[in-house]
């Protein structure tokens, strides 16, 4: 089946920038073929299904690289609180997840996400109850019901309350049982191949509610099985006042000593990086997950995106958890991202262009899919976001890509994913958005009864 995407705005985001004022991209299967200016000539229309892109934007779908999709359940919780207080709040309702509630959750949290433009989603869970059943078969069962790629991870907290770190013992698991949980999970859930629909990482929470054990042996564990690392690493001064009073040196520097700094290693929100940090990073090919309205949310700073992409650290776009970022959008964290660094670094500093780049060729890199993934490029896979940008909200923008960057989210006029509609005209194509919408909202009831 080839699907023809004609006559809309394209931006590729291509190494070149590329992009055409009236464009076309040629899909066959799964597979991008071609992608030119101009309407698209006759040979390609031949058996292709044409959507009619003017007014729109054309652009890769985006992916979310840091999400926590069980979070869903307790959104506008602590509302008014830092980091630390609002997880010392919220931790002793997760501990009473289980896989039905957390199956609702993601599929709601995936939903959103998809009708925000995001085609893949990295979720990092790390509370696992004794009893709570398959939590990560279910978050993998929603992916499959909405239609959204998934990099699963098989989150972990090692370090209870009675051993210094922030959460309760009864919300922690066993070094021994994690390493076997996580190993069981690559070998139920990785699918190491191009066209994936779902792959798995390990990811310890953070350096507050894990041990170095954990984390020297799960980067052991994760380098013999060919997976990806990711954790939380430097979101909050709190943070780094911990790990000099427990570990004598900042998160950057405790981590690096336990083999946490590499190219196959990705890190959520690090606010508070210096110069050394970001050298460090640069130098290792170490990624970053950008979550600017989470981090607002929580009072965690503003990151320093645009040293960090100066240096050439690879960052990607992440919502976080929707209880600290209640949207759960993806689309509108490019706005958010552009205006916060523009707050932290000026305005030169940050373009709305940096913003799609991040949240699309970016987050491939995070996550080692750039050569599938990321741009709208010949033999790519065909994961993209047409946004209708001619409606009262954008009508007359001087430039499409300030549409999506600097205002209001478009409407997704059509998502694929690996060539397959996921959204059309704002609405899921596989998926009842009111059942889900409704078994959200009863999940968050019984988990909230649960108390």
């Amino acid at each position: 089946m080839t699907t023809l995407i004609d006559a809309g705005y394209v931006a590729t985001v291509d190494p070149a920038g590329t992009e055409h004022d009236v464009g076309h991209v040629l899909i066959d299967g799964s597979r991008i073929v071609a992608v030119g200016p101009g309407a698209a000539p006759d040979a390609l229309r031949a058996g292709a299904t044409v959507v009619d892109a003017r007014g729109c934007l054309v652009t890769p779908g985006l992916i979310n690289t840091h999400h926590h999709l069980y979070q869903w359940l307790t959104r506008g919780w602590a509302q008014d609180a830092i980091l630390f207080d609002w997880l010392v709040a919220l931790y002793p309702t997760w501990a009473r997840i289980d896989a039905d509630l957390v199956r609702s959750a993601a599929a709601a949290a995936m939903a959103v996400l998809a009708r925000s433009g995001c085609t893949l989603v990295a979720d990092h869970h790390y509370v696992f109850p004794q009893g709570g059943g398959d939590i990560l078969g279910g978050i993998v069962a929603a992916a499959g019901e909405v239609g959204v790629r998934l990099h699963a991870t098989r989150g972990s907290m090692d370090l209870g309350r009675s051993q210094g770190g922030l959460p309760p013992d009864f919300a922690v698991e066993t070094t021994d049982a994690i390493l076997a949980a996580s190993a069981d999970a690559v070998a139920r859930f990785h699918d190491p191949s191009a066209e994936s629909r779902v792959q798995v990482a390990l990811a310890p929470c953070s350096p507050f509610s894990v041990t170095g054990d954990l984390l020297r042996e799960s980067a052991a564990l994760a380098r013999d099985l060919g997976v990806r690392l990711h954790t939380h690493g430097a979101e909050t001064v709190e943070e780094e006042a911990f790990c000099r009073e427990r570990f004598g040196s900042g998160p950057t520097d405790y981590l690096e000593g336990l083999g946490w700094l590499g190219d196959d290693v990705w890190m959520a929100h690090c606010v508070h990086l210096d110069g050394s940090d970001i050298a460090k990073f640069a130098a290792t090919g170490t990624g970053v997950a950008h979550c600017p309205s989470s981090n607002g949310r929580l009072a965690a700073g503003i990151a320093p995106v645009p040293a960090m992409l100066a240096a050439g650290v690879p960052v990607g776009l992440g919502v976080d958890g929707a209880a600290s970022n209640e949207s759960g959008q993806l689309g509108s964290e490019l706005r958010q991202a552009v205006l916060m660094n523009r707050l932290g670094a000026g305005a030169d500093r940050m373009s709305g262009r940096d913003a799609l780049r991040i949240a699309t060729a970016g987050g491939a890199r995070l996550l080692g899919r750039q050569a599938e993934l990321g741009s709208l490029e010949v033999g790519k896979l065909a994961d993209i976001a047409v946004w209708r940008v001619d409606g009262v909200e954008h009508a007359g923008i001087a430039d499409p890509v300030a549409a999506l960057t600097l205002g209001s989210q478009p409407p997704v006029e059509l998502l694929l994913v690996g060539g397959e509609a996921v959204v059309r005209e704002g609405a899921l194509t596989r998926a009842d958005s009111r059942g889900i919408a409704r078994r959200g909202a009863a999940a968050a009831r019984s988990l909230a009864e649960r108390g």
